[in-house]
């Protein structure tokens, strides 16, 4: 099992709507069993597949409550292959909890948790807030791989420093995380998208992938539709971004 942590500590960047595509690709298109994991207390990748409750489990009590597992509050989706963890306000306070709570360890309760689904699932995807708060710091630590979306505008760059620098400190929980790469969402063919490849190429140090994720309207239709864009409009140029995107970082993970 792999795990895929999708991640940017600024908002706007299209990374909800990007851990949805990935999964949908990788479980519908390449025929993988997928976890999508909520990690943002706004619950959007949970409204999304209209998985989101107060009255059910959800990845709060994953992170809270000692001995619980998984599969007890994880919910299956329409699509074959595909089932999310979903997550609510209930987050807000379970960070704080795992901060008060010193008896056992604070950042491996995903990973542990993960565990004891690894023969359920070829890839976890993990829809992180735009935070550094204890239940996205074990996003990162439960990830081999780490994604990051990037809406190429003035304030693009803000917090990937901090975020390379927290994805380093992981390290000591979690030694096999990388950052795979960064792609570009949003993407129209002017100077701004053109120079900022260039800078994240030459200037960030940080691997860009090639494909980039092209603006569209479908994108804003498909949330109100509850549909990935493959299901909604697999002909518009997105959907096929976003399936091309999977097959580029399949590849690079094969090579």
């Amino acid at each position: 099992m792999k795990t895929i942590s999708i991640i940017n500590l600024k908002g706007g960047v299209a990374k909800t709507i990007s851990a949805i595509n990935i999964a949908y690709a990788l479980a519908v298109i390449h025929g993988k069993n997928v976890l999508l994991v909520d990690n943002d207390k706004q619950g959007n990748t949970s409204k999304f597949f209209n998985v989101h409750s107060y009255d059910a489990p959800s990845l709060a009590d994953v992170l809270t409550v000692k001995d619980f597992t998984i599969a007890q509050a994880v919910q299956h989706t329409e699509y074959k292959g595909l089932d999310v963890l979903p997550a609510n306000m209930y987050l807000l306070r379970a960070n704080k909890e795992i901060l008060l709570d010193v008896s056992r360890p604070q950042q491996t309760r995903l990973s542990k948790a993960l565990r004891a689904v690894a023969g359920d699932y070829d890839y976890v995807v993990i829809d992180n807030a735009p935070d550094l708060n204890m239940s996205v710091i074990n996003g990162l630590v439960a990830c081999d791989d780490v994604l990051i979306p990037i809406k190429i505008d003035k304030f693009a760059f803000d917090g990937l420093e901090q975020l390379r620098e927290q994805i380093e400190e992981t390290r000591e929980f979690n030694e096999r995380i990388k950052i795979a790469g960064c792609f570009i969402t949003m993407y129209q063919r002017n100077n701004v998208n053109l120079q900022g490849e260039q800078y994240l190429n030459s200037c960030m140090g940080l691997p860009l992938f090639k494909t980039v994720i092209h603006k569209t309207v479908k994108v804003d239709e498909t949330t109100f539709a509850g549909k990935p864009l493959q299901a909604y409009s697999r002909n518009c140029t997105a959907a096929k971004d976003y399936a091309a995107l999977v097959e580029e970082y399949l590849n690079g993970a094969k090579s």
